[in-house]
């Protein structure tokens, strides 16, 4: 249950102030009904209409997008652009965030939620959600770059990373790695220690989530309901 302004105000298209004020003016019906006032408890998924029109009334929104290369992974920033930018105004205004953080130069799947449970569960070190990245590095990787990643690398500063998987494609520069974990700037750190030092990089997927490859970079949809089952919503 949730209050009916509160409900009005996270569909982004009107403040809370706005929504409490539609309720007063009699364009708001919930179940076909007017309600008593803004402070009425409706359950998710109730109908809910302003001025004859039905609106989604969900707590959580659920976003995929294709972050391109030059955008920040923050909600704000007074000088850079950020994924929280790319949205429409009306998403601007639901608190979302990103789940975890894709480097400026770093390109591919970014989650944005307002679902802090969910973040939890797929950013706790210990549960070890897998990601995939495909990389682009200088040189020619080898079975030797395959066995580091798979025992484990320990990089310059004394930071351990767990064991991972690196895919090598053809042609030999290109790669997919696979982590369970998500330090500092990994993926080009453990790459670099290997003298291969990347030159391009995207993310693919987290967890069950893969980025749709109809997603040009800047573009972003919400997630499908198969996905949010996947992640148990």
């Amino acid at each position: 249950m949730e209050r009916l302004d509160k409900l009005l105000a996270a569909t982004g298209r009107w403040s809370r102030k706005q929504a409490k004020a539609l309720v007063k003016q009699g364009r708001v019906l919930v179940a076909g009904q007017l309600p008593q006032g803004p402070e009425d408890k409706v359950e998710e998924g109730t109908t809910v209409t302003v001025d004859g029109r039905p609106i989604v009334t969900q707590r959580y929104v659920y976003l995929m997008l294709h972050k391109p290369a030059g955008v920040i992974s923050s909600t704000q920033d007074p000088r850079e652009k950020t994924v929280i930018d790319l949205l429409p105004r009306d998403l601007r205004r639901l608190d979302l965030f990103p789940v975890g953080r894709l480097d400026k130069d770093t390109e591919g799947l970014l989650l944005l939620t307002n679902d802090g449970p969910l973040a939890h569960e797929l950013l706790a070190p210990g549960k070890h959600v897998e990601k995939v990245y495909y990389a682009r590095v200088e040189g020619l990787l080898n079975q030797a770059d395959q066995a580091a990643f798979q025992e484990g690398i320990t990089l310059a500063d004394g930071t351990a990373c767990r064991p991972a998987k690196l895919e090598i494609l053809s042609p030999a520069h290109q790669c997919l790695v696979t982590l369970g974990e998500g330090k500092y700037h990994q993926v080009k750190r453990m790459l670099a220690s290997r003298g291969k030092p990347v030159t391009y990089l995207k993310r693919l997927s987290m967890g069950p989530i893969a980025l749709d490859p109809g997603l040009a970079p800047g573009a972003w949809r919400p997630l499908r309901q198969e996905e949010l089952a996947s992640l148990g919503r």
